[in-house]
């Protein structure tokens, strides 16, 4: 079952549990995945459905930092429960050992030399651990590689 189908299940499942927040935030990732899906005139596979949530979670952590200096409990409980609800959807997070060694692997394999080659390194990287491991974390190793390179 693809992780699409899967999604579309759970929202079933959600109805008819009468589970309103569970059902709420799989309701706006169906809504994010058919507007990729009708702007770019695609059908998702997994691994675009696994952009789409990890883009939301990420919007979901942003919120909350926000909510959080706003002092608004309320609304970083929400968002927390919504995040919780979208993680269900990635895969496995890899640790940041099994991140820099898979970073030192791809900078090998490429060659690169230095911090002029970033952009190509962090193309193979995307493409490689896209939905496995946190961009921003992958970037950090890709600089610590590339300057110790």
């Amino acid at each position: 079952m693809s992780l699409k189908d899967q999604i579309t299940e759970d929202m079933k499942n959600a109805m008819r549990a009468k589970d309103t927040e569970r059902l709420g935030t799989i309701r706006l990732l169906t809504a994010a995945m058919k507007q990729k899906e009708v702007d770019e005139r695609v059908e998702l596979d997994d691994a675009m459905v696994i952009a789409i949530v990890d883009k939301l979670v990420k919007q979901r952590k942003d919120s909350i930092e926000a909510f959080t200096k706003a002092q608004r409990q309320d609304l970083v409980d929400k968002e927390a429960a919504e995040m919780a609800v979208l993680q269900t959807y990635l895969p496995q997070r890899l640790s940041a050992d099994e991140v820099a060694a898979e970073v030192k692997a791809i900078v090998t394999e490429l060659g690169a030399k230095g911090p002029g080659d970033m952009g190509k390194v962090m193309g193979a990287v995307k493409a490689r651990l896209a939905g496995k491991a946190d961009m921003g974390q992958v970037s950090a190793a890709v600089k610590a590689a590339l300057s110790g390179a």
